[in-house]
């Protein structure tokens, strides 16, 4: 089952209310999609840190072969 972007954006902002968030569906199925998150809490995180976080707000629809998400090019960083 695929995850909609409305969805997933959903989930992304409960993990990251202030974040700017910016989602492109890569693929239009559903499956594949790129995220840029823009937020104040990734400062002073490197990028792995800021990844698994992200990934942690997901709740776990990337995991395993059953997830809803099956690939999610992301970006991450604090605001300027």
């Amino acid at each position: 089952m695929a995850i909609t972007v409305e969805d997933l954006e959903t989930l992304l902002k409960e993990g990251f209310p202030n974040a700017k968030i910016t989602i492109t569906d890569l693929a239009g199925d559903g499956n594949h999609y790129a995220a840029e998150v823009i937020d104040e809490s990734f400062r002073g995180l490197n990028r792995v840190q800021q990844q698994r976080a992200v990934y942690a707000a997901l709740k776990g629809k990337m995991d395993g072969s059953h997830g809803e998400l099956h690939a999610l090019a992301l970006t991450t960083k604090a605001p300027d």
